[in-house]
């Protein structure tokens, strides 16, 4: 076990948020060439990028912010502001998602219930709310004609939505159940990349919407020759500070010191213990359609809402393009990236999806399951979520508009996180729009131990830490009852039937399945349910 959480909590990325297995490290990988039109690297929008806008620099009232954006066009007018209500947004791995049973998620204050019809084989995205007395459906059932019902009085609705039985309607009086008022809303969605999509719209003329406008596409993510794990957990705190912090790789050796191994330069003496440096980040372009840069640790793109990638660079790699004709034909097929889906929930939560696709050491995966990754990514995740939780209530107190004011960032290692506080203030007025579904105002602190949970945030919404928990749990009862018998067996033997070896025998093995399952017990509510993180003692 130890060594399979070693795979999960060392790192070879030097920057990144996210872990990649030790063993990867010596492994090369190359990095296409930004400038280069037939670059082999797969991800892209699906939709073609708007006009660029362009400022020579990011300018506040205090003066001239030294990160600077290159290759920049001023073209405010043509491109207005970023809809929300216009996008495609990640709402689960669909490997995470139960066929039995109807689910709830909250995607941009939207409540929804995610449930398979059995009839047409799809996945389907209704309003989570029974037209009848506004029951939630996702705490409803699939029922025996695949039909999605809701328990509190039993009406039931088909994959489009309408309304097919209404138990109390007399058989031989008006079809009250055909009225457009018993209908439930039925939003457009779709599976990608093996995870589902929605559009926050269900007004008619959005049916169709996949054939004009589909979401991010990732090669890789359907690529049999790669490696994907993913993995989810829901955030106690906002789709704002989630997004900068993933763009943030200077933060990685501090608040995830002791969980991350970060490659060391021996040509450049180190500052402190932890080994911050100073960091080339170039931000290439920013526009209404996102942005992307070019760092010395790799490259990284940000297509709102949802979706920030990085392509890192091994540091036996030194940058070779993939389109450098003198790369061994080897060193060309070694790639991974880093990709992160960025759900926004609510004001102060917020959900995150991730994937690492590789094309190499893929049989890592094939035998390590994926519970023993997550136990790692989310330490990580607990890492600093307190912090963050704590900055999100600040950034509020002064205004989100007023980010650049308050925080002083005079580096480039923070152009990735200047760009998207950028991006966010002057295509959406410097947070998401909720469209006055919430009153501006973020959730009260919770007790430390609520604010870290894992069980309900991860783990009930992950088949693999669900059934690893289910399966601890049993093995620990077990052990206790397997304990508690060997007592009794010692016990109740007649002196004469059991030498005094086997008794001694009999009662150490009895302590030794009790210690075991008081450690089991131990282990499963450190990595399923809470474990703290000081800062302090590390």
């Amino acid at each position: 076990m130890a060594s399979a959480l070693n795979l999960v909590t060392t790192g070879v990325v030097n920057q990144t948020q996210f872990g990649i297995p030790a063993s990867l490290s010596k492994l090369k990988v190359s990095l296409p060439n930004l400038s280069d039109s037939s670059s082999r690297f797969k991800l892209y929008s699906a939709t073609p990028p708007s006009s660029i806008s362009v400022t020579p620099a990011i300018e506040e009232e205090e003066g001239k912010n030294p990160v600077e954006f290159q290759n920049q066009k001023r073209d405010d007018a043509e491109e207005g502001k970023f809809d929300w209500y216009s996008e495609w947004y990640a709402v689960a791995p669909v490997c995470d998602l139960d066929k039995r049973v109807p689910h709830g998620k909250r995607v941009i204050g939207l409540d929804l219930v995610v449930w398979w019809d059995p009839n047409h084989k799809t996945w389907n995205v209704f309003d989570d709310c029974c037209p009848h007395r506004l029951a939630p459906l996702s705490q409803g059932r699939i029922d025996q004609w695949g039909r999605l019902q809701c328990v509190y009085h039993g009406w039931c609705f088909n994959g489009s939505g309408q309304c097919n039985l209404i138990p109390q309607a007399p058989s031989d009086g008006p079809p009250v159940h055909s009225s457009k008022k018993a209908c439930v809303a039925s939003y457009p969605c779709t599976v990608q990349n093996d995870i589902l999509w929605f559009w926050p719209n269900s007004e008619p003329q959005y049916k169709n919407i996949l054939t004009k406008k589909q979401p991010p596409y990732i090669a890789e993510l359907d690529d049999p020759s790669y490696a994907k794990s993913m993995g989810t957990r829901d955030i106690s705190y906002g789709y704002e500070v989630l997004v900068e912090n993933l763009m943030d790789p200077a933060h990685v050796p501090y608040a995830h010191y002791g969980i991350m191994r970060i490659p060391t330069d021996k040509n450049r003496p180190k500052a402190d213990r932890e080994g911050g440096k100073p960091l080339e980040i170039n931000v290439l372009e920013l526009n209404k359609t996102g942005f992307h840069a070019q760092q010395e640790n790799g490259i990284s793109k940000f297509i709102p809402p949802c979706v920030f990638f990085v392509l890192p660079k091994s540091t036996t790699n030194q940058g070779e393009s993939l389109s450098n004709p003198e790369m061994k034909s080897e060193e060309k097929q070694r790639i991974f990236l880093l990709i992160f889906f960025c759900i926004p929930v609510s004001p102060g939560k917020s959900r995150l999806i991730w994937a690492f696709p590789r094309n190499f050491a893929v049989w890592i995966d094939q035998i390590v399951p994926r519970w023993v990754f997550h136990i790692g990514q989310n330490l990580i995740l607990d890492s600093d979520l307190y912090l963050l939780h704590v900055e999100e209530h600040k950034i509020m107190e002064i205004g989100p508009t007023n980010w650049q004011k308050a925080c002083f960032v005079p580096t480039k290692s923070d152009a990735l996180v200047v760009a998207f506080r950028k991006w966010l203030k002057k295509y959406s007025g410097g947070q998401v729009d909720w469209r006055l579904k919430f009153d501006g105002s973020l959730p009260p602190t919770p007790p430390r131990e609520q604010l870290m949970d894992r069980y309900w945030t991860h783990v009930v919404n992950c088949t693999s830490c669900s059934s690893a928990y289910k399966g601890l749990n049993i093995v620990e009862t077990l052990l206790q009852i397997t304990s508690i018998a060997l007592i009794g067996v010692a016990g109740v033997t007649k002196q004469g039937a059991l030498t005094t070896f086997q008794r001694s025998a009999l009662l150490l093995a009895a302590l030794l399945c009790f210690s075991v399952s008081k450690w089991l017990s131990h282990f499963i509510y450190k990595n399923f349910h809470y474990h703290d993180y000081n800062h302090a003692l590390r």
